[in-house]
This record gives structure tokens, sequence and C-alpha cells, in this order.
């Protein structure tokens, strides 16, 4: 069993003063590593419309390297633009997952749009940045990562890795939408894209990880990183009803791999649950792991899935 040591909660949204555009959450952290500080890319939330609708923002806060508690400066403006008319990210880019490539940086990021039927539909979009992750610019209108005959909805969740190199994507895909008390609610679980370049695409087309609490129990946020001869994954689930309270939310599962096809999971390993009390007392979730300097952090959402901010912890110990 891992343990990792909560340092509390890092970043609030609640804190931020003369940004309309960003007034609530701060969700599924991703970092990028600059010499003197760490940039968390996440996304958040102005305040609903008049109908009680929500866009998505992407953005980002630096944190202190040598103290990852400090925040330096929080950025000025969305790192994307939402997507026109009638395009795949016309509401919201949410979740965001970055990697450097040579002299650019790249985000992957999932792109939201409204549905009739059902509350939405998304796909995996491309960007890329020059001017070190302060703004990325879209490759094209549309998204690098669409529905299939078999993923037909809500490809969402990238998270971008390189191992051996081949680019690797893990995300997650809808398995079907469940009619909970009139209210749809979404079933998906995590999947895998391969591809030479990080453009063009080969999905895997087979579930990752078995599902444990319950047959439609949905999965999200797969993160995985190498070490000590084994991957690693830190993975959220949680019930397919009722998951917006405290017994049936998120929680962190862990799975491990030696070829990152076939997964045994585990979550008694996970080493990290629900506070007693406080921002992190009813959920966590979107886990990210960050080695750096000798440690290893995790960072994860709390309560309303991050509606408060994102929280951090160390590992004590090896991942292994």
């Amino acid at each position: 069993m891992f343990r990792w040591k909560k340092l509390g909660l890092v970043f609030s949204p609640h804190i931020i003063k003369n940004r309309a555009w960003l007034t609530a959450f701060a969700q599924a952290p991703a970092t990028l590593v600059f010499a003197d500080y760490v940039r968390v890319y996440f996304s958040c939330r102005p305040p609903a419309d008049e109908k009680g609708q929500y866009v998505s923002y992407s953005a980002y806060v630096d944190l202190d390297r040598a103290d990852l508690r400090q925040v330096l400066r929080v950025s000025e403006q969305p790192i994307l633009s939402l997507g026109g008319l009638g395009e795949f990210d016309e509401f919201g880019t949410y979740p965001v997952s970055v990697i450097r490539n040579g002299d650019e940086i790249r985000a992957y990021y999932a792109g939201w749009t409204r549905c009739e039927s059902v509350p939405f539909n998304v796909g995996i979009g491309y960007a890329t940045s020059h001017d070190n992750g302060l703004t990325f610019q879209k490759y094209g209108n549309g998204p690098i990562l669409p529905y299939s005959l078999d993923e037909p909805f809500v490809l969402s969740g990238p998270k971008i890795r390189r191992f051996n190199n081949t680019w690797y994507l893990f995300y997650i895909a809808g398995r079907s939408w469940k009619n909970v008390e009139g209210r749809p609610e979404p079933v998906y679980k995590i999947r895998m894209a391969t591809s030479q370049d990080g453009i063009t695409w080969h999905k895997h087309n087979q579930d990752l990880i078995e599902s444990r609490i319950e047959k439609d129990e949905a999965q999200a946020s797969p993160d995985v990183t190498y070490a000590n001869g084994e991957y690693h994954m830190f993975f959220s689930y949680r019930y397919s009803a009722n998951y917006r309270g405290k017994t049936y939310g998120y929680r962190i599962g862990y799975a491990s791999s030696t070829n990152l096809t076939d997964w045994v999971r585990d979550d008694s390993k996970a080493g990290i649950d629900v506070a007693t009390e406080g921002w992190d007392s009813e959920m966590i979730s979107y886990p990210h792991v960050l080695h750096l300097d000798g440690k290893t952090y995790l960072f994860y959402l709390g309560n309303q899935v991050g509606r408060d901010g994102f929280g951090l912890a160390e590992l004590e110990g090896e991942l292994r």
C-alpha cells in the first residue's frame, strides 16, 4: 500500500479577483516543470448563465518549485479560446494535458458541446504553444480524437504520455447514458490510443480497467507514470447514480502494468482516501502524479469535483 501525506488545499479559485471567467472550480490539475516553478494547468468556470448553463475555460497557476504550496501567479486569460458556433469545443475546454515536444508545448484537451436529449457530448482536441505554455493555438476546428463506431460519445479526460518513443493517449470513452430519476447520467471507461507523431492516432478499442464497485462504474482521469520497472495508473471511479455526495462519490483507484495494455487493478494500494472533514471530506478525484527533485507528489480534487480548488499530497517512499 502506498502512503500519501496530505499537504492541504494548494489553490482555490475563490481567492482570484478581476477575472470574470475564473470564479469557481480548479479542475483536473496537470503539470509542466520549469527551472524555478511548476505550472499547473486546470479548468475553471464563470458563473452560470440565466438558464443555469456553464462554460468551462482552461488556465494555469505557477507554484514555487521549492515549495509547491506557494502560488506565484495565475494566468491573466484562458490558455485556449472556446470553439465557434457548432464546433465541438464551443462550450468548454476541460480537462487539458500538456507535454513538451522540442521547442513547442502540446496540449490535448476535451472539448464540450451541448445536446438536447443528454446534457453534453465531448471530443478530444489538440493545440500547440510557442510561448512557453502561456497560450495555445488549436490544430483545427474539430477533434483529433472523435467519436467512432466503438466509442460513440463522451471522449474526454485525455492524459498524454511518451514511453519508448511512442505517444500514448489515455482517455475515457462513454459506454452508456443511464436515466436516474429523470436525469441522464454518463457511464464511461478508461481506454488508450497510440501514435508515432502525436497527431494520427490508433485506438486500441478495449477497456483497460475492470469495473469493481458495480457493472456501470464510471472511471475517469487515468494518469500513468513509470517507476521501478512498472507502469502505475492512478484514476478516479464512482457509482453511476447519486454520486454527487460522499457515499457514492468519486474515489481514487490504482492499477499496475508491465506492458501498458494489461492492467491489474488493486485500489487498496492507492493510499489516499477522503478526509474526516474539510475540503476533501466527501470525494477525491482527478489524480495527477508528479516526480520532482527526488520526491513524488499527487495533485487531486476534493469535494464537488474541484469546486473549491485542488490539493497536494507527497508520497512516503517510492512507487513500487
